[in-house]
């Protein structure tokens, strides 16, 4: 329990809130993922942190006991293909408000992640930097959006075996790039980020 006395369980007076969180932003292939949780105040969760902080095993034991407890949660999944089109920043705004239309509730404010939202609506929000190590229901959000995203990766693996994205879950390891310099890229990598290290194209183009 000593993690979750850690966090707080919301960052304005307003209720109901959702905390917000993405995972993806910086990977190479497959999609970015964005989740949206309201908790009920004494939601009961311990060892909830910041899904970085957690192992894979920690983090598929809290996902069905935040699912249970919330009062309602959602995803939002843009994939590979609009993340070129719109770049990754906008693509992050559309995967998070997709998240917030799923919720079943409407939240009277919303705590999200990171330093920027683009406007929801309404509804007043407030950015967080590294909140998903300061508050309960975005710690909560960080996890679905990270088991939710690696599940789409593991799918993605069995099609596509070459990359290793069970391993690499699609960022940017040096046996993922080396595979990419290998294989060529597939339908799911990210085509306008950078696919190769600065060493790998100048081999490419030898």
């Amino acid at each position: 329990m000593e993690l979750q006395r850690t966090l707080q369980r919301q960052c304005s007076g307003l209720s109901p809130e959702a905390g917000v969180d993405e995972a993806g932003r910086g990977c190479l292939a497959g999609p970015v993922v964005a989740a949206a949780v309201i908790l009920p105040p004494d939601a009961e969760l311990p060892g909830l942190t910041d899904s970085k902080q957690l192992g894979e095993a920690e983090r598929l034991r809290l996902r069905p006991l935040i699912e249970a407890q919330a009062l309602a949660w959602a995803v939002g999944i843009v994939p590979p293909q609009r993340i070129d089109e719109v770049n990754i920043l906008n693509a992050t705004f559309e995967a998070m408000h997709e998240a917030l239309r799923g919720l079943g509730l409407r939240p009277a404010h919303i705590a999200v992640d990171g330093n920027r939202l683009r406007r929801f609506g309404e509804i007043p929000h407030e950015c967080q930097v590294k909140g998903d190590a300061r508050f309960l229901h975005i710690a909560a959000a960080s996890v679905l959006a990270k088991t939710c995203r690696d599940a789409l990766m593991e799918e993605l693996d069995a099609q596509w075996p070459a990359y290793g994205w069970h391993r690499n879950k699609g960022y940017p390891t040096a046996a993922h790039r080396a595979a990419i310099l290998r294989h060529g890229p597939s339908p799911h990598h990210r085509m306008s980020f950078r696919l190769l290290a600065a060493e790998q194209l100048r081999l490419d183009l030898e």
